[in-house]
């Protein structure tokens, strides 16, 4: 079996299958493989009856007397009572009439699955059931939790990868060896293993180490293999008369920061002199970084050039578009702007490339539609990707190869160190906007339990009254047996309930189809929608000054410069805004963690202060950074695996620059592969 091989040559994997791991982006063995779990069950201690609380359970129980199948109108339910001394537990299956037929009077049996409490009782729905051995054996095993589609059980999973991860030389080890020893790296085979179906926490740990390792390197190696290969080219585009920026500056409505003057000072002198600009500027959510983009893109309008930006989703996009119609209006500019985006109907695209080859100093706004195949430009000469970090190296020079070397524009409001920043993006000059232009509030923030939701909902609603927005934030899309944590789809239903009908309460995650994403985003930023319950799909969306409150259910599960994200969603207009985190942990590390939250705004500060508390074992459920270059990686996490991994891709590159000795011979078919991978992950 071959990592190329199609996912049928996999036993048991027919075409109905195949079709349905394809809506998952799997064709393939390697494919599935790469298909990492999200999270661990390690199955609890069994318990008596007397010792159950609500949560995940395995209970220990001796069958006294044979389970009760009743027939409803729509289903069979079977039920069987177990009692302890002091507490009584209801065992319900629906849809399994077989199931009493496979429990003996008399024996003891596990029963395995979520306990809540309902009328006063105490109900576990459709548990699972062990013999009380096998359980034994079970619990000190890590089976792996998998992200699903429709088609897809995570015991289908699990069985493939079994199956795939059985040939036990599936790959070859690409680093050499004198590298895997330095960084105490395992063997490539073994990581595959074990980050699927670890034996114990140490191993799943040495495992994901040499994993996030491979991501760090290949993207490094093959940025600097690039850069070397390529010298800054000259720019076809110089650009004149700087003082027109100057007069923009006057008529905008409030006066930049002193870190937005450094940063535009930066890309005047870049964009006049003779060499093409790449640089990042790095900014902190709210920071202002949007004017700076029109500003450039404006003088680039002003000299007779094509600007264009890429927005990472087609909302942002269009509030992009309508605010650079907007500022050219006020401004007194009559420069083309032209939108483009995946979902415009197939005239309205064609009008919009008409355009671009028409007018040659147009200011161009859209989405990855912006460097499709069959759009071309007339004179690009400045290109901006916004929210870099959702998109990889590869599409950024697919971008600027539409241009004759235009200038380069990147722009990140991911609070990255710079010690970081600089590996990450160590091809590109860096410019950082630290400070957040003075007529915005401060988000006022609180970390709270969970007693404190009513008074949260009561404070939502008040701010909905006064004419305001919210958001509810929750971990999960739907509800788990194998992950705990609120859901969107059972917390808005509550909302509903809890706000009354007056109240809108909107839905979005991340398995809704583009569409209906941009739909409903669209009629929260029309306030069609009055809260919008979601998971972090909105850390990247849409510009909704009238939002003023953020609730992030579960905040312990997420990293804290991606809490510091999701609150820049407020505090986006004149309002005082408010940013609420549920603790639902007792553990005093996740209490000190929130606590620098809620102290700082400060981005830059809160990053830097949360590398210093990670710990090896705290990648369950926090993975922070969201690159779509990576899919185990955190470069918070992770930032002594990414340095090591820099200093290993120099090392390659300084012995054997052009990749050509026959020993890297592996190392650039896997260099390809992980671009290639990360290509078809981003959809081009």
């Amino acid at each position: 079996m071959r990592q190329d091989s199609a996912i049928t040559t996999i036993k048991g994997i027919g075409a109905k299958t195949a079709e349905a791991f394809a809506r998952m982006g799997v064709y393939t063995v390697g494919d599935i493989l790469l298909r990492y779990p999200q999270n661990y069950v390690q199955y609890p201690k069994m318990r008596s009856v007397d010792e159950i609380s609500a949560g995940m359970n395995a209970v220990s129980v001796r069958v006294k007397k044979t389970p009760v199948t009743r027939s409803g109108r729509k289903m069979q339910v079977t039920v069987l009572a177990a009692e302890g001394e002091k507490e009584k537990l209801e065992l319900v299956w629906y849809r399994m009439p077989y199931i009493k037929n496979t429990l003996t009077v008399g024996r003891f049996y596990v029963f395995y699955g979520k306990i809540a409490e309902k009328s006063g009782k105490y109900v576990m729905e459709q548990p699972a059931v062990y013999e009380p051995e096998k359980y034994q054996g079970m619990q000190d095993c890590f089976f792996p939790v998998y992200g699903l589609t429709a088609g897809i059980t995570n015991n289908l999973m699990i069985k493939t990868l079994s199956a795939a991860l059985s040939d036990d030389m599936l790959f070859s080890d690409y680093l050499p060896a004198s590298i895997r020893s330095a960084g105490e790296l395992c063997e490539y085979n073994y990581a595959m293993k074990q980050i699927h179906f670890p034996d114990t926490m140490d191993t799943l740990i040495t495992a994901r180490r040499r994993l996030v390792f491979d991501e760090f390197f290949l993207f490094i190696l093959g940025m600097q293999y690039r850069k070397r290969k390529q010298e800054r080219g000259e720019s076809a585009a110089v650009f004149h008369e700087p003082e027109f920026v100057d007069r923009l500056k006057e008529k905008l409505p409030f006066a930049l920061t002193g870190a937005q003057e450094r940063a535009l000072s930066d890309m005047q002198n870049d964009m006049s002199g003779r060499y093409m600009m790449q640089r990042l500027i790095q900014g902190d959510v709210g920071s202002g970084k949007t004017v700076l983009a029109f500003l450039m893109m404006a003088w680039a309008s002003h000299n007779g050039f094509q600007s264009a930006i890429m927005a990472p989703t087609e909302v942002l996009a269009r509030q992009h578009y309508d605010s650079f119609i907007d500022m050219s209006e006020r401004f007194g500019l009559h420069f083309p702007v032209v939108l483009l985006t995946g979902s415009m109907t197939a005239r309205q695209k064609r009008s919009a490339r008409e355009r671009l080859m028409l007018y040659e100093n147009a200011m161009v706004i859209g989405t990855h539609a912006l460097i499709q195949e069959q759009v071309d430009y007339a004179n690009l000469a400045l290109v901006i990707t916004d929210e870099q970090h959702r998109f990889g190296v590869r599409q950024r020079d697919t971008f600027a190869e539409k241009g004759l070397f235009p200038h380069i524009l990147v722009m990140s409001a991911t609070p990255i160190p710079r010690t970081l920043a600089i590996i990450l993006y160590g091809d590109l000059d860096i410019s950082v906007v630290d400070e957040v232009p003075a007529r915005r509030l401060p988000v006022k923030n609180c970390v709270v339990g969970v007693g404190y939701r009513p008074k949260a909902y009561d404070f939502i609603a008040e701010q909905v009254r006064m004419g305001h927005q919210a958001y509810v934030v929750c971990p999960l899309v739907e509800a788990s047996e194998n992950m705990e944590g609120e859901n969107v789809n059972d917390y808005a239903l509550h909302l509903l309930s809890v706000l009354g009908p007056d109240i809108v309460v909107g839905v979005l995650h991340g398995k809704l189809k583009n569409d209906k994403k941009n739909e409903i985003m669209e009629q929260f930023a029309k306030n069609e929608i009055q809260v919008l319950v979601s998971t972090t799909v909105v850390e990247v969306g849409v510009n909704v000054p009238n939002a003023t409150v953020m609730m992030i259910e579960n905040a312990e599960r997420f990293g804290l410069a991606q809490l510091h994200q999701l609150r820049g969603r407020v505090g986006r207009g004149d309002a005082q805004s408010y940013c609420i985190m549920v603790n639902t942990s007792d553990a005093g590390s996740a209490k000190k963690r929130l606590e620098i939250l809620n102290r700082s705004n400060d981005g830059f500060f809160i990053a830097g202060e949360d590398l210093k508390l990670r710990g090896p074992g705290d990648f369950f459920g926090i993975r922070q950074s969201g690159e779509i270059m990576f899919r185990l990686a955190d470069i918070y996490q992770d930032a002594e695996v990414l340095q090591r991994a820099s200093q290993a891709a120099k090392q390659i590159l300084d012995e054997d620059p052009s990749l050509s000795a026959d020993e890297n011979a592996g190392l650039r078919e896997q260099m390809d592969r992980f671009e290639r991978e990360q290509l078809s992950r981003m959809n081009l």
